[in-house]
């Protein structure tokens, strides 16, 4: 009898301990802090609000890895633009593309598809629904890569994919793993030293489609509650794409800021204020060709999405 209490007591301790993994791998670790960046983050006044301290902190401890294709531009473009907009800015915003240096941000544009398992398009998280989580993980394990501390993917068309069941329980995984006491991060053997925030990202907007299952906007509302619910950062693609300068919402625009019922509100502003004095031309590399962002015919898009992306950088740097 006593050995077949043994055998029970034994059998219970691993049940146990397949139960306690199983857990483990749907554990939800939250965010310290987070921020959903959305139409009423990206301005430039609120962009002039950000105290100095927390752009030079960010600037010159930051190492961001972007992936994407086309529509994923609008940032980088932006972003890669803004240096040369006001006096100061040149300092201020500096910025590289893949090729780091002293006092400027550290931007490694289209950084991870070619990290994808063989045969597997990770261009985007569109392309494939759950190729961003290993290719993430093989960029961040190599040693390489090891500055890297901010990660973020961005959507092609995010319409029809099923973001609850594969994006964000995918997000989710690598902030258990590389995120802030992630189980990834240390110094032992297949560990990091530096602890990566991902930054998660919402879908464009596509012209008078964007509300039911599967959607735009509903795809974004299913992302923005799980920031908000877990403290993650997010950029709100489909917000800043469906808000004029004003702030009123145009369910039916597309990624043009362009809407049937509210015109082309973005193309119309930028026609009324002129370059330095309300908006900044985009460019294809900092320093490089003048250029709007990809599918637009105006620069709005591409600044606001520069704005967005740099209040969140200086809020994973310590501001607010």
């Amino acid at each position: 009898m006593k050995s077949i209490s043994h055998l029970l007591n034994l059998f219970l301790l691993i049940a146990f301990g397949f139960s306690s993994c199983e857990k483990a791998d749907d554990e939800i670790i939250p965010g310290k802090k987070g921020v959903v960046a959305d139409h009423t983050i990206a301005s430039e006044i609120i962009l002039r609000s950000i105290p100095d301290e927390y752009i030079n902190e960010a600037r010159n401890k930051l190492h961001i890895a972007y992936q994407h294709t086309s529509h994923g531009t609008h940032v980088s473009y932006g972003m890669f633009g803004l240096p040369d907009y006001k006096s100061g800015d040149e300092t201020r915003f500096a910025i590289t593309n893949n090729n780091p240096q002293f006092d400027k941000l550290d931007f490694r544009d289209n950084a991870m598809a070619s990290y994808a398992e063989a045969g597997v398009d990770a261009s985007d998280l569109s392309r494939n629904e759950t190729a961003f989580i290993q290719a993430s993980r093989n960029y961040l394990d190599d040693p390489d890569n090891s500055e890297i501390n901010v990660v973020m993917w961005s959507w092609c068309n995010i319409a029809g994919h099923d973001v609850a069941a594969n994006y964000i329980p995918g997000m989710q995984t690598l902030v258990n793993e590389y995120g802030e006491s992630g189980s990834k991060i240390g110094f032992g053997e297949g560990q990091r030293g530096n602890s990566v925030t991902f930054i998660f990202m919402t879908g464009h907007a596509n012209k008078g489609d964007n509300v039911g299952d599967g959607k735009p906007k509903n795809q974004a509302d299913l992302i923005i509650n799980y920031c908000n619910e877990y403290n993650f950062y997010c950029l709100d693609y489909y917000g800043i794409d469906t808000h004029d300068m004003d702030g009123n919402y145009w369910e039916d625009a597309g990624d043009d800021g362009n809407s049937s019922a509210g015109g082309d509100f973005y193309a119309d502003w930028q026609s009324k204020h002129s370059i330095g004095d309300g908006y900044f031309e985009s460019r294809s590399s900092p320093g490089g060709s003048v250029t709007y962002g990809a599918h637009n015919s105006q620069h709005i898009t591409a600044n606001r999405k520069a704005y967005a992306m740099w209040y969140i950088l200086a809020s994973i740097a310590g501001w607010e």
